[in-house]
Order: structure tokens, then C-alpha cells, then sequence
């Protein structure tokens, strides 16, 4: 993927500086939109949406121009053309839909167009009243240029044109069909793009329908028994999705299912300490019962995870499955490969460390080793391996310990064969880290939505996400809680909080996520000063009553199955925030993109007290006029109000702290 992005790279400025020292074109071609780094990285759709392409296009001097965007599949030979309007102060656009995964390409062409440049010179020496003898003569030449690409009809009038043009007889009929609207239609229809600009060629790449609207639920397989102290199995994880299909959720992500290592395992609430007994971390990967591409005994047979993959899919639920590039002490890969791992002057290999923070049971992988491409290609192979076995989304965990370029090549690799397989990456770092990943292809990113929790910090992080450029290639996934992160919010236990912090993620993202039980049982013991879970999950087992129910399953539910419903809710990007007087309320409106459904959501950040306010409605994004009702249906206590006024009175108590409301109009 490298080697494929620096020769987009290497094209690009070749093409301008040959565009400089000897190309004889009239027309500029800058300021091209949407593109991600100058066109080094693919802009991202799924199926079905639109790639609104703009550029600044111009001639010297004050000529006719015409511009046109083409486009294909990757793989096609023919382009698709689809010609560019005139905007403002030079600015074209033009606006494709891309309906097959996989990689598009397009490119700008522009010209000065000749023929409809002499009928723009004719029109206006007709108005001020000049003989055009002369000029209806060179309308002959423009005219012949297209005529044998006409049509059989449009041959005809063609041909009338050159009689008239050059009857001197004829001449007040000439001079009003040279100026016509259906010879200028003629014109547009068949281009000479004499001396015509072409920009480089641009990547589009194009996922399924789940890279932008998908509903995650985590939980540890090795803790869904029904019987306390015994570890779970994939067995018992059946039982377990009749539930979360109910719920609403259509990703269930299972933490590493690969042997745990003996070696330095980890007990009880991260102690360096195991006791007998003790499970370790999942992340600890690999023992003398193999590595990346084995599972747990205790889980069961890759049989036994195929069949519930399987029994997954026949509910509407994908099986992600963690990718967690690391090494317990005792996998194989330390004994096989040692230089894949980097030893010390003393002899011990380097364990993973992020100070304060050391991970004794786990060895990073040393990506430096001189064996870097028989590492790559075996790593390659472990996704492949589990992809062979019916997995299509994965969580990749903690990547940017990794080479950028690895993943770039690594997603490029895997996509060349499998378009519909989806990446979450799991990177909680500095911005400009979690761009680049996504930038290298992952397809969903974890955000910090789980640290955003006042109005102005919402507003200014969504504002980032969807109104920059960061909605061409960078796609969220709201979680509110993670087995590595407790946040403090959620740490105070409140109803109100877990009620507020699923709203906002299902409805401010299109991809959102929780790790539960722990989250709808609303699980909140923290380690003293820290966003960790007490009696973490990540290093024992839990014994869940997975048949409890509460206020929070019930919302979480009907909130998903809305999801399901409304389309504005199936994307991300399309959303203005609305003013409202309270600074504990937040509201924003969304819309799909034909506008066909809109829905408007307003939260009550107050955990503890009761807030009102005036909403002013959107009513110019609305496309509704001053004094004209709206009705608005909340779709979560099925209520209905008519509102006929730009501003309207809201009050959300914390125990039902929002409203989700279908527009009507």
C-alpha cells in the first residue's frame, strides 16, 4: 500500500510539473475537492452515496470553458462522464453516485470550448447590433466538426444551419437559430475538448453499507456461562444471541479468543501476581497451545466458532474478532522467530511497556527486525485465516504501536480479495495518529467522544468530525465504555449519566458501541483514581445475570430498533446543531441525504436537575417557511406536538433526559 499511495504521489506532481514545461493547454485545474492529502490517500463512500467533486476552473483571457468530471470502477475500461456546472467566481462541481464496493477512480477534463465560445462571441455582436455575415461562416466549420457524431434528426437540422449560414437571403432566420437554445444544446452534447486539461486520477474507495451504520456490542465470551466459576464457551454464547438481536445490536465483538499465556500472566485487577486459578488477560496471546490462529480450549473447536458465526449471521449479527498483533512470553512465534521480538543485553526479550503502565504478559512485536517481509506476509496470514473461517469485521487493537505502512499494505492486501472486510481501530491517541490510520484504510476509528461531555466540547468535536475533512476518510465509532476504559462520568453510578451517554453516541454517530453487560447494568466500581474497571473483567471471569432487564435495556433497545428505521440516523456527517438558550441542553437536527427523513434530538446534560429552554428550529435547512407547522413525533414516548413558531419550549427531566423526535412538515 505504500508503494501504491507514492506512486499516486509521484503522478500527481509529475502530471503538474509536465503541465508547466510543455503542455499547450488554455485551462486551470485547482483547488480539487474532496481529496485527502493532494489525492495520496482514496476519499471514503459506501454503496450508494455521492462524491460531490468541485475544482477552480479557468482560461486566460475570457473564453468559453467547459469542464466534466469522469469516473469508473477501478477495474472497468470505460468512463463514465458527467459534464460540470458553473458555481461561483470560477468554482465547478459536478456529483457522482458509486454503487459497487471497491475502488473508483475519477479525473477533472476541462477545455476551452470553441464552438460554444463562437456562439457566446456571436450572441453578443447580435445584441449590439453587428453584422455577423463573417461569423456565421465560421459557425459552418464549428458545425461540421460534429456532424457525423449527431444523431439522425440532429444531422438533419445540422444541415439545415449550413444552408441558412451561408444564404446571404436567410440571414435574419440564420442569426436567430445561431444563437438558439438548441443549437448550444447540440454543442454541449458533442465536445472537440481541443488542447483539453486533465487533471491526475483520484481514488475513491467504496465499502458495504455496515462501514457507516453499524451497532456494537463487547462482551467476554469466557464469562457467558450460566454456572458461577465456570468458564464460558461458544456454546454458551448461543443462548446469548436471541438477546442482543432483541437489543438491536448487528456487531457482537468478542475480546482475543486465542490461548492465554502461562508465562507472566497477569491476576486479579492487573496484579503481577497470578494465582492458581487465575485466567490472565486475552491479550496475552499465545502458549504452548498455539498462537494467533488457535483458540482457547475452553472456548471450544474452530468448528464450534464457525457454527456460531454462522448463528450469528442467521439473526443479523456480525462476529467481529479482535486482531491484536502481540505476544504472550510462551507463544510459539517467540521460540520460532525470535528476531521478530527484540532481546536485551542480558538475554530477556523486551515486554511491552507504556510507563507508567508494563504489560509483563505481553511481547510487542519488533517491527525493525531485519525479517520485516516474512513477518508481514505471516501477520497477513493470520487475518486470512480467520476471513477463510467467516469472519468479515475486525477490531484491530492498539495499531498505532504499529508502522503506519504496515497497515496501509496489510488493508490494501486483504481488500484486493475481500472489498467487504471492515477494520475498527483501536487507538486512543493524538489526533494527527488517529488520522493517519485512517488514512492507511481503517474503517471505522474509536474517537473521544468518551471524555467529550458538555455542550461546547460536543458541538466543537462533531464540528471537527463532519464539517472538515476529516468526513471524507475518517468515519467514528462512539463507545462509552470500554473494558480498558471507566470513565469518570460513568463512574458516579447515576441512571441519568448511562441514559444520557448511549443517546448521544446512537444518535450523534452512526457507528456506536458498548462493552456490556457491564454498561446497560450500569457496573461502575472504579480503581481508586483511575478510568479502570475494579475487578476488571480483562483479567478474570464475571458471572452475569444475563437475564436482567432494566430501564436502560429497555431504551438502549428501542433507541437501536429507531436507529434501524430512520435514515438520518444512519449516518453521521448531516447534522446542524440548533441554539437553545440552556447550556445544559444540547440539540442538533439530522437528515439523510435526500432529505427524506429528518429527525431532531434534544438532551438534557443535567444529571441531576430539570432544564428548559427555547429551540430555534432549523427552518431554512428544514425547507420550511416562517408560520408553516411542523409536527414533531417523539419516537421514544411516542408524543406528538405541532409546533408553528421558529422558536418552541422543551423540558427534560434526567429521568428520561431527551427527545427523539421524527419530523413532519
Amino acid at each position: 500500500m505504500q508503494v501504491s499511495y507514492f506512486a499516486i504521489f509521484l503522478y500527481f506532481y509529475k502530471k503538474t510539473y509536465q503541465l508547466i514545461m510543455m503542455n499547450q493547454t488554455r485551462v486551470v485545474i485547482e483547488g480539487i475537492q474532496p481529496l485527502v492529502e493532494n489525492g495520496i490517500f482514496p476519499i471514503k463512500r459506501v454503496i450508494g452515496e455521492l462524491v460531490q467533486v468541485s475544482a477552480d476552473v479557468f482560461p486566460d483571457g475570457h473564453d468559453v470553458v467547459q469542464a466534466e468530471v469522469l469516473y469508473k470502477k477501478k477495474t472497468s475500461d470505460t468512463w463514465m462522464h458527467l459534464r460540470m456546472q458553473p458555481l461561483v467566481n470560477d468554482r465547478w462541481e459536478a456529483t457522482f453516485q458509486v454503487n459497487e464496493q471497491g475502488f473508483y477512480t475519477y479525473k477533472i477534463v476541462a477545455w476551452v470550448d470553441y464552438a460554444l465560445n463562437w456562439q457566446h462571441g456571436i450572441e453578443r455582436k447580435i445584441a449590439d447590433s453587428q453584422k455577423v455575415t463573417s461569423e456565421l461562416l465560421e459557425g459552418v466549420h464549428y458545425i461540421d466538426q460534429i456532424l457525423t457524431d449527431a444523431d439522425e434528426g440532429q444531422q438533419q437540422y445540422l444541415g439545415y444551419l449550413k444552408e441558412i449560414f451561408t444564404d446571404a437571403d436567410q440571414y435574419e432566420t440564420a442569426i436567430s437559430e445561431a444563437v438558439s437554445k438548441n443549437l448550444k444544446s447540440i454543442f454541449k452534447a458533442y465536445p472537440q475538448r481541443i488542447l483539453a486539461n486533465e487533471s491526475a486520477e483520484f481514488a475513491v474507495y467504496v465499502d458495504r453499507n455496515k462501514a457507516r451504520f453499524s451497532t456494537w456490542y463487547e462482551f467476554f465470551p469466557r464469562s457467558a456461562s450460566e454456572t458461577p466459576g465456570v468458564h464460558g464457551s461458544f456454546n454458551d454464547c448461543h443462548r446469548l444471541l436471541p438477546r442482543i438481536a432483541q437489543m438491536g445490536f448487528d456487531v457482537l465483538y468478542f475480546p482475543p479468543i486465542h490461548p492465554i499465556g502461562e508465562v507472566n500472566r497477569k491476576g486479579k485487577n492487573n496484579s503481577t501476581d497470578a494465582h492458581e486459578g487465575d485466567v490472565g488477560s486475552p491479550w496475552g496471546i499465545g502458549s504452548k497451545l498455539g498462537g494467533h490462529k488457535s483458540i482457547h480450549p475452553q472456548l471450544g473447536s474452530v468448528d464450534d466458532f464457525k457454527k456460531l458465526i454462522h448463528a450469528a449471521n442467521e439473526l443479523g449479527i456480525e462476529i467481529a474478532m479482535d486482531f491484536a498483533l502481540q505476544c504472550a512470553p510462551d507463544h510459539p512465534y517467540v521460540k520460532e522467530h525470535p528476531t521478530w521480538f527484540k532481546w536485551r543485553p542480558d538475554g530477556t526479550v523486551q515486554y511491552a511497556e507504556n510507563p507508567p503502565k508494563k504489560y509483563q504478559d505481553i511481547l510487542p512485536i519488533y517491527f525493525e527486525t531485519p525479517d520485516y517481509k516474512a513477518l508481514w506476509e505471516e501477520l497477513l496470514s493470520i487475518a486470512m485465516y480467520w476471513i477463510d473461517c467467516g469472519i468479515r469485521i475486525f477490531r484491530v487493537d492498539n495499531p498505532h504501536t504499529k508502522p503506519y505502512f504496515f497497515w496501509g499494505w496489510l488493508i490494501h492486501k486483504i481488500k484486493e480479495k475481500h472489498p467487504d472486510i471492515l477494520f475498527l481501530s483501536e487507538a486512543f491517541t493524538r489526533p494527527k495518529v488517529m488520522q493517519q490510520l485512517a488514512k492507511q484504510g481503517f474503517t471505522q476509528s474509536y474517537t473521544y467522544f468518551t471524555w467529550r461531555n458538555s455542550k461546547s466540547e460536543l458541538m466543537e468535536y462533531l464540528t471537527e468530525l463532519t464539517q472538515t475533512n476529516q468526513r471524507e476518510y475518517f468515519r467514528p465509532n462512539f463507545w462509552p465504555n470500554t473494558p480498558d476504559i471507566n470513565p469518570y462520568d460513568l463512574q458516579s453510578g447515576m441512571e441519568s449519566v448511562f441514559l444520557q451517554k448511549y443517546f448521544l453516541a446512537a444518535t450523534l454517530s452512526s457507528n456506536t458501541g458498548i462493552y456490556g453487560p457491564v454498561f446497560e447494568q450500569m457496573v461502575h466500581d472504579a480503581m481508586p483514581g483511575k478510568e479502570e474497571y475494579y475487578n476488571s473483567e480483562k483479567y478474570q471471569i464475571q458471572h452475569w445475570d444475563w437475564h436482567k432487564e432494566n430501564k436502560l435495556t429497555m431504551l438502549i433497545s428501542k433507541i437501536n430498533h429507531i436507529r434501524k428505521e430512520r435514515t438520518s440516523l444512519q449516518q453521521t456527517n448531516n447534522i446542524k446543531f440548533c441554539h437553545i438558550d440552556n447550556e445544559y441542553l444540547l440539540s442538533y437536527y439530522k437528515f439523510s441525504d435526500d432529505k427524506q427523513d429528518e429527525t431532531l434530538m434534544i438532551v438534557n446534560l443535567d444529571p441531576y436537575y430539570k432544564q428548559q429552554g427555547w429551540i430555534q428550529l432549523p427552518l431554512a435547512e428544514m425547507g420550511v417557511r416562517e408560520g408553516h407547522p411542523v409536527r414533531v413525533y417523539d419516537l421514544i414516548t411516542d408524543s406528538s406536538y405541532i409546533w408553528n413558531k421558529e422558536w418552541n419550549y422543551v423540558e427534560l427531566h434526567p429521568s428520561l433526559p431527551y427527545h427523539l423526535f421524527k419530523i413532519y412538515k
